[in-house]
């Protein structure tokens, strides 16, 4: 690669930025080119949800972000991999029921994959 590893960090997090938006908003269409195809979320509560699962209870309401506000987004990059953590403040319905505000970490796998910066891997953690 031949950018700098600050231009490629700054990279990653606009990149992580509109996968939250496109979540945020449900448009999974967008979505899905910010997750990689064997994309593996680990959930709040230890689910794991593969891609499709994932975006299609995004697609479906069943996961109903109404708000994803990160926080500084830290980088780990080595070549063709990047790891981010950052704290969020979310505010989601699953499946019809509302969770209030909450704080998380998230930390997150990122692959350079078909000519652009994918999410492999996620996990949330609740802050207490």
């Amino acid at each position: 690669m031949i950018e700098s590893t600050s231009t490629i960090e700054d990279l990653i997090r606009s990149t992580e930025q509109a996968r939250l938006r496109a979540l945020v908003d449900g448009d999974t269409e967008k979505a899905i080119n910010y997750h990689g195809a064997d994309f593996e979320l680990i959930t709040p509560i230890g689910a794991v949800l593969t891609r499709e699962q994932y975006l299609d209870a995004v697609a479906a309401g069943q996961i109903n972000y109404l708000s994803w506000e990160p926080g500084h987004i830290a980088v780990r990059c080595h070549s063709t991999t990047a790891t981010i953590r950052y704290r969020a403040t979310l505010e989601v319905e699953f499946g019809g029921h509302p969770i209030p505000r909450t704080n998380y970490w998230h930390t997150d796998s990122y692959e350079f994959l078909d000519d652009r910066w994918q999410a492999v891997w996620s996990q949330a953690t609740e802050i207490r």
